[in-house]
């Protein structure tokens, strides 16, 4: 082991990667310099080795890249975010409750919904849906009449029946007005189908919040009612005599809000409306505050977007407090408090697992101790250069190798110059590149012109996943999820590089990392090694992203597995589901699989016919083509 080797220990790479910062006490780095994760941060003894997972994933038979889940995280999440709320009612006598929501749009998955609804029912936790398919999904999978059910989104007449039908199974089910046109259709069919429907009304709140989903709250938010509108939406129930059935005030400030003042400014303004449809007669219950609880996805604590400068506890209690101060002063009984908690509730509970295939570097070859007679004059002048660099003319070197390495380039362009020449002139700019960059370590103050150096030199890792399938929301909005190296974290990592995917986009690619002094564009990464695999993870990466990603090179779902913690450090793989074949994506892009196979055996039958393959090569080169279309769309070993 090199000296370098034996100084680094799991404890630097802990702060290197900032684990104990963004991993929420889920995460830790065991002594032989595993990634560990446990259920339970107030318990990091029954914490599990993640290269062991991955072992395990691999003897059952499923590759690279894959979605592991830790169901129990899921549960923590569940019952954190319900306690807090009953801490804070209970600590403020506080006179009324809370109930959650989970959207069913942050992860549509079947088993996470499920999942939500299994743990989440000693709570009455909920869901809202915001769409038809969302409705139905949640009628199935609901089944707790003491949950709230709550129905956002455009409503057609089809939308709204199935509601009315659910308020007359028993479930809780409020149809929540976000357009005025909404309103007529709601009275006309439950007067029709002869239900008394539960309503509510989505209000544009004149406050918004910072960041990337500002644009959900605010006078030109896309729905909701204004307050003049809301006037109207009372009229027309008194007229129809169903003013009692308005019973919910909705708003939403927006998706992973990070400052505190900001929520708690939405409250009031919300109770004050809330305050003023207790007065218009109106039979309210419910104040549905939306989501917007954000995850501290940098560990920074801060109100950087991508980041919070709370607590769960110090959300709870700020938003109970806000709903009482406003209350008190009017002495109109406390609602049921309602939040639409998803990212907070499923973020942590997924983590992105994939092998690096391959990586490049931007370092020159070895050059000669002197130059060929001949040698173009440009790059005579680029050797000189690279002889006299020093720590003292780093900056004026930078300059002129610029200067020479443009005139190489215009001299190639214009024929001047041979290819070989050409080669040589690049290897000699990339050397002396690399030799400023090392110099400029020990540069008191870095100058402007080299800012960006580390960056131009970093190595490219290519990695075995999509970024436009498992994290679009990095390539789209430019979230930042934290990535790391799972295993070898006892080793020093003497790399600096960036992330490419397989997708053959110039996007596809992850060059912007957490880092306690804001964002960098490099992460420090180990050598690879001859025939050993190098795995990383994304974490944090349970919200959203597995239902917004798309088929980009038509790489699909990525095998997914689910594995429960055990209190004695064990855990057990209680689900998985296999990534989409190649079979399976051509049908999504309205291929007829057998169709195309037909066709393809009929292009191998004609190259027999023409004696350009035997029969046997025939049959192998079918076999290859229907192997792949059963094949998984990542890179296989």
């Amino acid at each position: 082991m090199t000296p370098s080797l034996e100084r680094w220990t799991a404890e630097r790479s802990a702060e290197l990667y900032g684990v104990r910062e963004w991993g929420a006490g889920f995460f830790g780095i065991s002594d032989k310099g595993e990634l560990q994760v446990t259920s339970s941060p107030a318990c990091f003894d029954n914490a599990v080795s993640i290269p062991e997972i991955i072992a395990g994933v691999q003897e059952r038979g499923l590759d690279m890249p894959v979605l592991l889940r830790i169901e129990n995280i899921l549960d923590t999440q569940i019952s954190l975010l319900n306690d807090s709320f009953q801490a804070a009612i209970q600590s403020l006598d506080y006179r009324g409750s809370y109930l959650g929501a989970y959207p069913i749009k942050v992860n549509q998955q079947q088993q996470v919904v499920e999942a939500v609804t299994r743990h989440g029912k000693k709570y009455h936790h909920g869901l809202e849906a915001g769409s038809k398919a969302e409705l139905i999904a949640a009628m199935g999978m609901l089944g707790d009449t003491e949950a709230v059910l709550v129905c956002n989104g455009y409503k057609d007449e089809e939308f709204v029946d199935l509601g009315l039908h659910a308020t007359q199974l028993g479930f809780q089910c409020i149809l929540v007005v976000e357009m005025p046109g909404e309103l007529p259709l709601i009275i006309e069919r439950s007067k029709a189908l002869g239900i008394k429907p539960i309503l509510g009304v989505r209000v544009k709140l004149s406050s918004q919040a910072n960041g990337l989903w500002a644009e959900s709250g605010g006078d030109r938010s896309i729905f909701g009612l204004n307050v003049a509108q809301i006037i109207d939406v009372i009229d027309s129930l008194k007229e129809a005599d169903m003013l009692d059935c308005l019973q919910l005030l909705h708003y939403h400030l927006g998706s992973q809000i990070p400052n505190i003042r900001e929520i708690r400014n939405a409250v009031a303004e919300a109770t004050r409306v809330y305050a003023g449809l207790v007065a218009e007669g109106a039979g309210m219950r419910y104040l549905d505050l939306g989501g917007g609880l954000a995850v501290d996805y940098d560990g920074t604590q801060t109100n950087f977007m991508s980041s919070r400068n709370y607590s769960v506890n110090e959300y709870c209690v700020d938003v109970v407090e806000g709903v009482m101060t406003v209350l008190d002063e009017q002495k109109i009984d406390h609602p049921i408090i309602i939040t639409e908690s998803g990212r907070a509730l499923v973020a942590y509970y997924s983590m992105l697992l994939f092998n690096v295939l391959d990586s490049a570097r931007f370092e020159p070859e070895p050059l000669p101790e002197s130059l060929p007679e001949g040698t173009n004059i440009h790059i005579q002048h680029l050797f000189e250069t690279l002889q006299v660099l020093n720590i003292r003319n780093v900056q004026e070197c930078f300059n002129d190798i610029l200067y020479y390495r443009d005139e190489v380039r215009q001299a190639f362009n214009h024929g001047k110059m041979t290819f070989r020449e050409r080669a040589l002139g690049d290897n000699v700019f990339w050397e002396t590149i690399n030799r400023i960059a090392s110099l400029a370590k020990d540069l008191h103050a870095l100058p402007h012109e080299l800012e960006g150096i580390t960056e131009a030199l970093s190595d490219i890792y290519y990695c075995n996943f999509s970024v436009f399938q498992s994290l679009p929301d990095a390539w789209a909005i430019g979230q930042l999820f934290p990535v790391m190296p799972v295993h070898r974290l006892n080793e020093k990592p003497v790399r600096e590089g960036l992330l490419a995917d397989i997708t053959c986009d110039c996007d596809g690619k992850i060059d912007r990392f957490i880092d306690s002094q804001g964002v960098k564009r490099t992460m420090r990464l180990h050598e690879l090694k001859e025939s050993e695999e190098y795995y990383l993870g994304a974490f944090l990466v349970g919200a959203y992203q597995e239902t917004l990603g798309d088929l980009h090179n038509l790489l699909g779902d990525t095998n997914i597995v689910t594995v429960r913690i055990k209190e004695n450090g064990e855990f057990d793989f209680v689900g998985e589901l296999e990534g989409d074949t190649v079979e399976d994506i051509l049908s999504y892009v309205e291929y007829d699989t057998k169709a195309l196979f037909n066709r393809f055996r009929e292009t191998a039958e004609e190259a027999v016919r023409q004696g350009r393959i035997t029969p046997i090569q025939r049959r192998e080169t079918l076999r290859a083509y229907k192997n792949g279309l059963q094949g998984y769309t990542y890179f296989e070993r």
